[in-house]
């Protein structure tokens, strides 16, 4: 911004902690010693030069002066309105200060110079929009303070430099903002700062504003709140006395009830107590709106609720056999309780001890088979009411005990809600997914089930939130769960563990038929008349299109096949009745997914090369086939050593080190070229990388497979194996033999092989399934390897495969 090179000698009039702007009049008291002197100075001064006298105005803040000042002509000496003496002052422009000189009286003279304010013509297009907002803002903060003869005054002003020092009359602003106007030299710059200013100061008093309509809101309620409810007070009495009854409170209403509830007595006297603090409370206290949920949750608790089981034995198994098919063992199980239930009856043994004879069962297996579904039809068949408690996800041990009642919201557990759901004290209680429980900072829910699920102590069990003993030795509890060591020890500790191993494939066709297909077809929007599938379309889709241990895909697969039919029919492409049969699968529905191995081309079968094996593991969705590769890096390359991949978990990592050890060690006795792993790299894979796996079942698995690879002997495409194995050869142990053999069943594996000690787990294994399995009990890897190796051939090449 230029200047004048004109020196001005002006005297110094200083303002403690105010600002003058240019345009501005100003009245000051002379009888401020310096402000007299100032004037005098200008006067004495003017009357040597035309015109009237001169200051400048200065800003001194905490003693300190601005760099800036304005240059004021002293309009008119006189009196104040107070009677003092006093001079109006006019702003005209700003003044930059320079050096001190001397002058005439008492003043503080100094140089200084004009500023430049002037702004081009005509007015750029930002500049101009400038002008327009500040004069929309300037006239809404006027017209809120009701200042209506200076609205039109503002819309006058014109020149940016003088619009922008207007604001200089505003009362909000600081004398540190009213500086920071003064320093600014640039008009444009300075209207855009003085329309800052202004915008802030807007959205503050529209927050205050906002506030204090809120508070006098609030206020205005309450007040509104306690007239209506004395009113209605006084009409109540009113009534009571018109209907000549007795005038009583809510707390004498809590009273008759808790009175005349079927309580178990220590709940009523705790009831009562709780009636007693409700009356000494008073309306607004937030203890008595505690209280009264507290007495309603107690009061809708069915304490002296219970059904009577049906000890229709025979019934309840035709209920069962009729819902479900297959999973004989729960069967078993619920026709045990309910015969043992009905002779303790019958001999006036319903309560021992305190206790009554519930069951606390873990349903554990893969997805699909059944175990939801199987609560329900439990409770159907025992005549008992059924309520589903989703525990997947839940990390709050309160979701299970409850919230002391204290906190805001709080709530009993989802036991006690579940009670309160199913109307009486001895329903069949769903704990859904209780293996997916989990633990963080709010505490551990499976250590609250401990005394939940335990039958020597859930009858005197205490929700945080009730604090009244609950009996739960009438309930049945069914837990379900995908992965039993999921579940910590101490909680399966005190469930009796039922396992449902998945279903072989003549059940899934049964289930198919008798279940899944007349449900599908409802679905669907069709009759059984108008669309059925034969047994063999059936045996298909359960053996070849899915592959699991459930259900759950042959029952999407089944909706599938049935769509496509109602969409061709409703197309006018295929006429109904209609029967689907296995060779209209591929045209349907596409190609099958799973084709068994032995179903393959030889040259197309994983264990066409030497040095893969087949075996057998189990997973959360139920038994899996699994196949290992073993191959030998190529001398000149120097990678000698063990290489494992496919995700592998450490107990199979020291099943791959144990297989190797064994085999360099006992190599020689079954005529195998050990002196190949001495040099040579060995690399065993599990292939779907993807998948994390775990376990000592492998090890027979792998030493076949390294086996293989050393003779050059393929391994026989239809045997699968499974066992643990030592240094020393033996073959050890495995878990989940059942799930494992119906997983080869599926994959259509022949032959079995299981270690000796695993012979008693076949009593599980249904018969149509070891009917089509040849399996073999070893104890030995020397026996394994007479089993899964293929004799060798004459040309069998004497180079055993490298790795790429």
């Amino acid at each position: 911004m230029a200047s004048t090179s004109t020196p001005l000698t002006l005297p110094v009039l200083p303002l403690d902690d105010e600002v003058v702007l240019p345009g501005m009049v100003v009245p000051l008291d002379l009888r401020d010693s310096e402000v007299r002197a100032a004037v005098e100075a200008a006067q004495a001064a003017a009357r040597t030069t035309p015109g009237k006298p001169r200051v400048l105005l200065v800003p001194r803040i905490d003693g300190t002066y601005a760099g800036t000042g304005v240059l004021g002509t002293v309009e008119q000496v006189g009196r104040l309105a107070d009677g003092d003496p006093g001079a109006l002052i006019r702003g005209l422009g700003r003044v930059r200060i320079g050096a001190g000189t001397t002058g005439p009286g008492a003043a503080l003279w100094v140089e200084g110079t004009r500023v430049d304010e002037s702004v081009p013509e005509p007015l750029p297009g930002q500049v101009a929009e400038l002008v327009k907002e500040y004069k929309a803002l300037a006239t809404a903060w006027l017209r809120k303070r009701g200042a209506w003869q200076v609205v039109d005054r503002v819309q006058a002003i014109d020149d940016v430099s003088a619009l922008a020092d207007n604001s200089g009359y505003s009362p909000f602003l600081t004398t540190d903002q009213k500086v920071e106007l003064l320093e600014t030299a640039d008009p444009v710059a300075r209207l855009k700062l003085a329309t800052q200013q202004l915008r802030d100061h807007l959205a503050e008093q529209d927050v205050a504003e906002s506030i204090a309509k809120d508070v006098q809101e609030g206020v205005d309620k309450q007040q509104r709140e306690f007239l209506l409810r004395r009113q209605l007070e006084a009409v109540r009495k009113e009534l009571r006395e018109l209907n000549g009854e007795q005038e009583g409170e809510e707390s004498d209403d809590y009273r008759t009830r808790v009175e005349a509830a079927d309580l178990p007595e220590k709940v009523r006297e705790a009831a009562l107590k709780e009636v007693d603090k409700l009356e000494r409370s008073s309306d607004q206290s937030p203890e008595g709106s505690w209280i009264r949920t507290w007495l309603d949750t107690v009061l809708e608790m069915p304490w002296s609720e219970r059904t009577e089981d049906a000890y229709d034995i025979q019934g309840a198994q035709a209920v069962l056999d009729a819902e479900h098919s297959g999973l004989q063992d729960v069967k078993e199980r619920i026709t045990e309780y309910l015969a043992v239930r009905k002779r303790r009856t019958d001999r006036g043994l319903g309560v021992v001890g305190g206790r009554r004879g519930g069951a606390v069962l873990a349903l554990v297996g893969p997805p699909g088979v059944g175990k939801t579904s199987l609560g329900e039809s439990v409770a159907h068949a025992m005549g008992r009411k059924f309520v589903r408690v989703a525990l997947g996800g839940v990390r709050d041990e309160a979701e299970i005990r409850g919230h002391r009642r204290t906190y805001v919201g709080a709530l009993p557990g989802r036991i006690v809600r579940a009670i309160k759901e199913a109307g009486s004290m001895n329903p069949v209680v769903l704990l859904d997914e209780i293996d997916k429980v989990g633990s963080d900072f709010r505490g551990d829910p499976a250590a609250a089930l401990l005394e939940v699920l335990d039958p020597a102590q859930n009858h005197t069990f205490r929700d945080h939130y009730l604090e009244v003993e609950l009996d739960l030795s009438d309930v049945v509890f069914l837990a379900t769960a995908n992965v039993l060591e999921a579940i910590p020890e101490a909680l399966a500790d005190r469930m009796e563990i039922v396992r449902l191993d998945g279903y072989t494939e003549d059940e899934k066709v049964v289930i198919a038929r008798d279940h899944l297909l007349p449900r599908q077809l409802e679905r669907a929007g069709l009759d059984k008349d108008e669309v059925a599938i034969d047994e063999g379309a059936l045996r298909k889709l359960a053996g070849e299109y899915t592959r699991e241990a459930g259900v759950r895909t042959l029952e999407r697969s089944i909706a599938r096949l049935l769509r496509k039919v109602a969409a061709q029919h409703e197309l006018g492409e295929r006429e109904l009745p209609f029967t689907v049969r296995d060779e209209d699968l591929r045209s349907l529905i596409g190609r099958p997914h799973h084709v068994p191995e032995s179903a393959q081309d030889p040259a197309e079968r994983r264990t066409s090369v030497p040095g893969v094996a087949t075996g057998l593991a189990v997973t959360g969705a139920g038994g899996d086939v699994l196949y290992v590769e073993a191959s030998l890096a190529d001398p000149e390359t120097g990678a000698a050593g063990l290489t494992l991949t496919g995700q592998l978990g450490d107990v199979m990592k020291e099943s791959a080190q144990i297989a190797l050890s064994f085999l360099r060690s006992r190599g020689a006795e079954l005529e195998l070229p050990v002196g190949d792993l001495k040099d040579r790299g060995v690399h065993i894979h599990f292939p779907a990388g993807a998948v994390p796996k775990d376990g000592p079942s492998a090890g027979v698995t792998m030493t076949t497979a390294l086996a293989s690879l050393l003779s050059g002997r393929l391994v026989r495409t239809d045997v699968a194996m499974t066992g643990e194995v030592s240094l020393t050869g033996r073959v050890l142990p495995i878990g989940g033999v059942k799930q494992k053999l119906l997983a080869a069943h599926r994959a259509g594996v022949t032959t079995v092989i299981i270690p000796k000690r695993n012979e008693p787990d076949l009593d599980d294994v249904p018969a149509e399934v070891l009917d089509k399995l040849d399996v073999h009990a070893v104890t030995d890897v020397r026996q394994v390897l007479e089993l899964a190796l293929a004799p060798a051939t004459a040309d069998a090449a004497p180079e055993v495969p490298v790795a790429a």
